[in-house]
């Protein structure tokens, strides 16, 4: 029988060892995934390409692929931009707004955009983003969703990311960052209160620029192997796949083939969705 100060000796490293073990375990995994899984970028557990791939914040997550030497200021040149954005009319909001410098100063937090794969998958990437953008902002004319304000993008669902009743969760920027739940994570990436603050997107040329990335990044990057209609069903599939809207799509299509052609690279396959 041991005596009672071998005992709470014993005890006392038992417990040392048992808190450190929960200290490592709590810095592998913060948001409460076992040590074997990973914490996807939206907080859940799992052990697939969909919670270790791209975003994965903790645990065992894929290492991403290396990027290659590509510029893209090279290939995004001011004359492919003002091709763009010159097709706005001068009293767009968004002629005074974006611009190639806030782009690319935004483009410095995000270094793997347009520099995976080959040469041409690069450049394929670039016309696609470019391409939603020109859609979602009519050449980079709006700044702000058309009518968002009366519409409800708050999921009462996304209890991670509540809602401030005095503000609104419609598209802004160039890719149009909508509902509570893109503007909650998005805030805390780029380091601006999206979720009490979601006007900054609409106000910082470059906070703007970079909801458009971190977006792409996160959600539509991964499948762009998949071919452009992958990243239409990735932005907007809900309303305009399957069937639903024919004539966005195409519209999206249409931006994409003349940038693949101005950029010189074939757009590839699955153009639609």
């Amino acid at each position: 029988m041991l005596t009672p100060t071998i005992s709470k000796s014993i005890s006392l490293v038992t417990i040392l060892l048992v808190l450190q073990a929960f200290s490592n375990t709590t810095k592998a995994q913060n948001c409460g995934c076992s040590s074997e899984l990973c914490c996807s970028q939206f907080g859940f557990c799992g052990n697939t390409s969909d919670y270790c791939g791209v975003g994965c914040q903790q645990g065992p997550c894929f290492a991403p692929p290396p990027a290659n030497g590509v510029s893209v200021a090279e290939i995004v040149t001011q004359e492919f931009f003002n091709g763009i954005i010159s097709q706005a009319a001068s009293s767009c909001a968004g002629n005074r707004f974006y611009s190639r410098g806030a782009f690319l100063e935004a483009l410095d937090s995000y270094s793997r955009f347009g520099r995976v794969g080959s040469t041409d998958d690069s450049r394929r990437e670039i016309a696609a983003f470019f391409a939603h953008v020109t859609h979602e902002t009519g050449h980079f004319c709006y700044i702000e969703e058309i009518d968002g304000a009366s519409k409800d993008y708050c999921d009462e669902n996304a209890t991670q990311y509540p809602c401030n009743p005095n503000k609104g969760y419609y598209g802004r920027g160039p890719i149009q960052l909508s509902w509570n739940f893109n503007y909650g994570p998005a805030g805390t990436a780029i380091g601006f209160d999206g979720l009490n603050a979601p006007e900054t997107v609409a106000t910082d040329p470059v906070i703007s620029f970079k909801t458009a990335l971190w977006y792409w990044t996160n959600r539509v990057q991964p499948v762009i192997s998949q071919g452009f209609g992958a990243t239409i069903r990735a932005i907007n599939g809900a309303l305009e796949c399957d069937g639903a809207n024919t004539a966005t799509v195409q519209a999206r299509v249409r931006y994409y083939t003349d940038y693949c052609r101005q950029l010189g690279v074939d757009p590839g396959n699955n153009l639609t969705c």
